[in-house]
């Protein structure tokens, strides 16, 4: 028989995470009665940066039963199909690369990248950039969104951009529809028992609140797994080196006939990278950078260069990040969910992905029959979203340490860091000595983080292959795909899928 969920659970903290946690509990646990309580202030505002999604964010809303059509225009959403890498490396004709979800039609074109990759790696003078081989890279750049046209058989994975104020507005309605209680108070502190496990939260004004469960979205404070229960944080300041942003609305920007872009933009900047994310209403723009490279004053002189706006007097932002996660996620009667359990910068717009794993992961302890004893399922909740962690930070890691701009101080330090897990420097490894870099991922039980297609869309987007002058032709021990018959095979496919636009406008 499987653990008893608790019969009640405080979520300290709203925003996306809060929400999307409180949805989450009332979707599997509302018939078994277990009361879910959110408690928040208004007076403590979100961060609301974190403007795109992996394709999780549509499993999300699948499970709970909410169509494109009900969230995405009270949201300003739009289709993502990809991050678009611009800059990052000063390899001729690798300047830029497209790094797409994967699809269904894949299998059919991934054995011609992966042979190509790994015979330019040893090499040979054959197309290898990523962009020649995937449908989501040529629906980029034609304009066109992910949903095709009735009767056409594959399905696109995709992710989406939007107002995460709007999506956290949306998702608190969903959850009041469904059952949660929300609290306005401000919590300034917590109360623990004799067992060392929080016993009450309390508010400003001295007022108690129980439950036999707290989930800790209180965001950066981490108002109780850090300072309640002490939880160690490991920081990823020594591999991650940025820690600051700054951001700033402006009006949108759209291609002609073909409304908002469909991916992400990631522009290399002198001490970091500038994205730009395209919703319907405006373009959510930031520059995320090292303080130790660059001043405050200096990327925002930067950042406004970039995006047109250095004489605009609109106000942005400064924020600060703090880069690493706790220890342990769950420990006592308290799970960390959002940026109280760790953060990631938003390079891959892998934020909600945790969410949604950890969330996962932790209903799923409770309802696996196997699973007796909580201390036990306690282990393999934390172990499972700790190596989700490192791993995901280990594929961001690799944005940097692999650049090939090395133009300023930040390059060239990112370039020459050494401190990398040894899962990275294996992986580096392989890729360097023309090792089978698909069976490597496999024997690292990691494709569930980052997938061999990931892993090669980087390298191969950055041109890591021997300089030209090395190449030698390729022979007849090498096989020769015929990348016109890829190319019309990819114009074939995209022709069944509409524009952006046209897809936006149905909803």
């Amino acid at each position: 028989m499987s653990m008893t969920p608790p019969k009640s659970i405080i979520i300290l903290g709203g925003g996306t995470a809060g929400w999307m946690a409180a949805n989450l509990l009332a979707h599997h646990w509302s018939d078994r009665g277990v009361k879910i309580t959110l408690i928040d202030s208004a007076d403590i505002g979100i961060i609301g940066v974190g403007e795109g999604s992996t394709p999780q964010l549509k499993a999300f809303f699948d499970i709970l039963g909410v169509t494109e059509r009900q969230w995405m225009p009270q949201c300003n959403a739009t289709y993502k199909l990809g991050i678009n890498f611009e800059g990052w490396s000063n390899r001729h004709g690798f300047d830029r690369y497209f790094h797409p979800f994967q699809s269904e039609l894949d299998g059919q074109i991934l054995p011609a990248f992966y042979y190509n990759a790994l015979a330019r790696r040893t090499a040979r003078n054959v197309p290898a950039h990523p962009d020649l081989f995937f449908l989501p890279t040529k629906l980029a750049r034609m304009g066109n969104g992910p949903i095709a046209k009735n009767g056409y058989p594959h399905q696109l994975s995709y992710g989406y951009h939007f107002d995460a104020h709007l999506v956290g507005q949306f998702l608190k309605k969903l959850a009041l529809d469904r059952g949660v209680r929300h609290l306005d108070r401000k919590i300034n502190s917590a109360s623990l028992n004799t067992m060392g496990e929080i016993d009450a939260i309390i508010d400003e004004d001295g007022g108690e609140y129980r439950a036999d469960f707290f989930i800790d979205c209180s965001g950066f404070r981490a108002l109780l797994i850090q300072k309640s229960l002490n939880e160690k944080f490991i920081s990823y300041g020594d591999m991650l080196f940025n820690d600051s942003a700054v951001v700033m609305p402006t009006l949108p920007a759209m291609a002609a006939d073909k409304g908002p872009n469909n991916y992400t933009g990631a522009r290399a900047l002198s001490s970091g990278w500038l994205w730009n994310i395209p919703l319907t209403n405006r373009t959510g723009n930031g520059y995320v950078y090292s303080s130790h490279y660059q001043s405050d004053d200096k990327a925002e002189i930067e950042f406004r260069t970039e995006i047109g706006a250095l004489e605009d007097k609109g106000h942005v932002r400064h924020l600060k990040m703090k880069v690493g996660r706790v220890e342990n996620s769950w420990v006592k009667n308290c799970m960390a969910l959002g940026l109280s359990q760790g953060f990631l910068e938003p390079l891959e717009a892998t934020a909600i992905h945790i969410v949604l794993a950890t969330m996962e992961k932790f209903i799923a302890q409770y309802n696996n029959p196997e699973n007796t004893d909580i201390a036990d399922a306690q282990a393999i909740f934390n172990e499972d979203i700790g190596r989700r962690y490192d791993g995901i930070c280990d594929y961001i890691v690799a944005h940097y340490k692999l650049n090939q701009r090395h133009d300023t101080q930040y390059w060239r330090d990112n370039a020459q860091n050494q401190n990398l897990s040894p899962s990275l420097k294996q992986i580096i490894t392989t890729w360097f000595t023309a090792g089978d870099l698909t069976r490597e991922i496999g024997r690292q039980n990691i494709s569930s983080y980052y997938s061999s297609l990931s892993w090669h869309c980087l390298f191969s987007g950055y041109g890591i292959f021997p300089m030209e002058d090395k190449m030698i032709p390729a022979g007849d021990d090498i096989r020769h795909y015929d990348m016109q018959e890829i190319e019309n095979f990819l114009a074939d496919h995209a022709d069944n899928f509409p524009s952006h636009a046209e897809l936006l406008g149905k909803l």
